[in-house]
């Protein structure tokens, strides 16, 4: 059974709105109906968009969906991550209706598909979600070791009442790529349901812990290289601390104050897996103090220089 990239097939980007959604769905259906399109295949690409629409339209679809698009690619054939279940069984989902074995493979048969397919949804109530800040260092985006957090669970009555908080822990990864500020969804970690319905989805907000020596831009990384003014003059190479070690930069002769260096493949996971780069500013810093010897050499340099640094200012 091959992945089908729902946003794709509709044209629109991962972060499009409802309103941008709605309208790319509209414009393909009125262009590939069956009953007044001559496009060849339009009957199937107008199933196709029809059934994106009905996967991204709702809210709890859509995160369900966003959640195992990372494993797939459009085209290909689709696994899932490993231990996750379809609701059909890969290979064995049933087609509701007009619906194809992938979205039933996700979704069972809670659509209400194009010839009136009936969900399957419980008629119990389904649990609170909750949400939290997760604290994250830089270091831990690169690693592969799970992540232990700790929150609180509501509990409710069978009236649906809150009656206490629980205590609850788990052992989270890290998603490679993950940005400061990225929501991320555990189904099922929320909440308990009520009457049989289905537990509410733990919320994670990333929040980068701030480094004492990298500031984050996007997925590259800053830090500031402190240099003498001879170092900066005549050259030099220093160790530059990165996340995982050190690494050897060769700064130039005649390099400025506030010039940036680059090192590739020394930032942050990107979604794609690659990192990107860290940039290197480099910052003249003078002595503090200096003796009369010192002094006079860099009177001797004032004059043996002849430089004006503010002749066109």
């Amino acid at each position: 059974m091959d992945f089908k990239d729902y946003y794709k097939i509709l044209g629109v980007e991962p972060t499009a709105d409802d309103k941008t959604i709605k309208a790319a769905y509209r414009k393909l259906a009125r262009k590939y109906h069956p009953d007044v399109s001559k496009e060849k295949d339009a009957e199937a690409k107008f199933k196709d968009a029809s059934e994106a629409y009905e996967a991204l339209k709702s809210a709890d679809k859509r995160a369900e969906y966003d959640d195992l698009r990372r494993y797939g690619q459009h085209g290909q054939p689709f696994q899932g991550p490993p231990g996750w279940q379809s609701r059909g069984g890969f290979g064995g989902a049933q087609d509701s209706g007009d619906f194809s074995d992938f979205f039933s493979s996700i979704f069972g048969n809670r659509g209400p598909g194009f010839g009136g397919a009936q969900s399957g949804r419980s008629a119990g109530r389904r649990g609170q979600d909750v949400e939290m800040e997760l604290a994250v260092f830089l270091e831990e985006t690169l690693s592969n070791e799970s992540k232990k957090i700790s929150f609180q669970v509501p509990q409710y009555n069978a009236a649906g009442q809150h009656v206490s908080n629980t205590a609850k822990s788990l052992n989270v990864k890290i998603p490679a790529g993950v940005t400061d500020g990225e929501r991320i969804r555990l189904k099922g970690q929320g909440a308990p349901g009520i009457g049989g319905g289905a537990n509410g989805d733990l919320y994670l907000t990333i929040r980068f812990a701030p480094h004492p020596k990298f500031d984050v831009e996007g997925e590259n990384l800053i830090i500031t290289l402190p240099l003498a003014p001879w170092e900066l003059a005549l050259g030099a190479e220093v160790a530059v601390p990165t996340l995982t070690g050190k690494i050897n930069l060769k700064v130039p002769a005649g390099s400025q104050n506030g010039q940036r260096m680059r090192a590739k493949g020394h930032g942050l996971l990107n979604k794609a897996g690659e990192r990107g780069y860290l940039f290197v500013q480099l910052k003249a810093v003078m002595p503090k103090t200096c003796d009369d010897e010192v002094k006079a050499l860099w009177q001797e340099l004032a004059k043996k220089a002849a430089f004006n640094p503010r002749e066109h200012f």
